[in-house]
């Protein structure tokens, strides 16, 4: 399939997806505030979806609009600054999974990174808009280690990143160096409209630790579901 027609055909699976949020979270995930639980359904996990009613509830990202990155899904949800679901899509993620960089490896060529060290870090990020190498804007959520959120790369045919985009599973999102790709239509349209003035806040759920303790202040809002150590899968 062409890289135009895999373009469309994600676009209509994104357009579907961002429908039923609306359905799920509208209005603001008030369902789950009174209950203080998460929405069982949606295209989310329960901890994504948890960590984004309490970014709502206790107003953690002011008065900017919000990114909810779940790495085991290979997820990105974002939100204007109001709480209100803008845009849902798929995600590829660095190939090494774990929820830290290495030290000095924003300092790095990429071709001095080795694959261990191709995480894409869990937490919380002041994101902002900016340039990059190749004469492109990027939304640089952690300038340090060069973790950046843009369009999808496809200058190595090899990768299939727009392939990956489209498959129904995660498990064949994590090729890139730590950066966050998504469609090129949904940064253009979502991300970079949405982020263009003041930035924004990215949460990066992690993978290998727990919610609480990359997110201290979230078991002040409810009891976290916390994903299982033994449910990671660990690549061989």
């Amino acid at each position: 399939m062409a890289n135009g027609q895999l373009e469309r055909s994600l676009n209509k699976r994104v357009s579907a997806i961002v429908l039923a949020l609306g359905a799920v979270f509208l209005p603001p995930l008030a369902a789950a505030q009174e209950t203080q639980q998460a929405p069982a359904v949606g295209p989310s996990s329960a901890e994504a979806i948890q960590l984004a009613n309490w970014v709502f509830a206790s107003r953690d990202n002011g008065v900017l609009p919000y990114i909810v990155i779940d790495k085991a899904a290979a997820e990105v949800l974002v939100f204007d600054a109001g709480g209100q679901p803008v845009g849902f899509a798929p995600a590829l993620l660095g190939i090494a999974r774990g929820d830290d960089a290495t030290p000095g490896v924003g300092d790095r060529e990429l071709n001095e990174i080795g694959p261990a060290e191709r995480t894409t870090p869990a937490g919380r990020f002041l994101a902002r808009i900016g340039p990059a190498k190749g004469n492109q804007k990027v939304l640089w959520v952690d300038f340090e280690t060069s973790v950046a959120l843009h369009p999808v790369i496809t200058t190595n045919r090899k990768e299939r990143r727009l392939q990956r985009l489209q498959s129904p599973t995660p498990k064949d999102n994590r090729i890139t160096f730590g950066c966050i790709n998504v469609p090129a239509a949904f940064y253009e349209e979502v991300v970079s409209p949405l982020f263009a003035d003041r930035g924004g806040m990215v949460y990066i759920l992690p993978e290998s630790r727990f919610l609480i303790e990359v997110f201290p202040a979230f078991q002040m809002f409810a009891p976290p579901i916390e994903r299982s150590a033994e449910a990671i899968p660990v690549d061989k």
